[in-house]
């Protein structure tokens, strides 16, 4: 029997075996979810749907394609939405809490106002994505990359940022207070009156960082790079700066570090 004809022959044989309900699904699932009788599309093509106000609580969405698709307003809460494309996506005022989002691309993504509380979001790319107001509390951060995000007002407490790339964002005034931002790079970031007090802030790039007025009591800094940074006026009471680079840093009290 020629090797084509034989893998066809186990092909059906398998079919025949599997429950009628797999098999449908494998050609159905778009469909399905799209006529709102199921919450489950791996790998569907979703992108520019218009999908607002819908429920998708533990919803499996894994590696779905959402680009520019409108989703304001819906509930995702506990869904599964890892290494899925959300690039462009309207997701304002969304519900994400607990969602997992890890390695999800969220490229200019809209999440205004959207509720990420305790959401996975390790190793997602939020470049440029709009966070104004969004809740973070509790949310694993570590590892993203959130390049020209804007976090105006969005609320991080408790938020995990270990290792996340957070470079010349706007984060004045921020409470950042006990974050861990371990290995976090915040080069050229404005951190004016930011509470940074117990933070975490070991091995984190600091290089060029304004922190003028900022409140970095208690915070640790080992080993952090600060060099050319702005610490006019902030405090450092009880903070950690054991081999720490400050050179060219302008010091609270205003003179330049050697």
């Amino acid at each position: 029997m020629k090797p084509a004809l034989m893998a066809c022959l186990v092909l059906f044989a398998l079919l025949a075996v599997l429950p009628r309900g797999i098999t449908a699904a494998w050609g159905n699932d778009r469909a399905a979810f799209l006529a709102q009788q199921s919450t489950d599309c791996v790998k569907c093509d979703l992108s520019g749907q218009k999908l607002n106000h819908s429920k998708l609580d533990n919803a499996r969405l894994t590696d779905s394609n959402f680009s520019n698709a409108e989703l304001y307003r819906s509930s995702l809460q506990h869904a599964d939405l890892s290494h899925a494309i959300l690039r462009g996506a309207d997701l304002d005022r969304a519900d994400l809490k607990w969602a997992n989002l890890a390695g999800a691309d969220l490229s200019d993504a809209l999440l205004f106002e959207a509720d990420l509380s305790g959401a996975n979001l390790s190793g997602a790319v939020l470049a440029a994505a709009h966070m104004g107001h969004a809740k973070l509390g509790q949310a694993n951060l570590a590892g993203a990359r959130l390049p020209g995000a804007d976090l105006t007002e969005a609320r991080l407490a408790g938020a995990r940022l270990a290792g996340a790339d957070m470079r010349e964002l706007q984060l004045n005034e921020q409470n950042l207070r006990d974050l861990d931002l371990q290995g976090a790079n915040l080069a050229r970031c404005e951190m004016v009156d930011a509470d940074l007090r117990g933070a975490n802030l070991r091995n984190a790039n600091l290089t060029g960082v304004d922190l003028r007025g900022a409140n970095l009591h208690g915070a640790d800094l080992t080993d952090a790079n600060l060099q050319d940074a702005n610490l006019m006026t902030a405090t450092l009471t009880d903070a950690k700066l054991a081999g720490a680079n400050l050179s060219g840093a302008v010091m609270p009290d205003g003179h330049h570090s050697e």
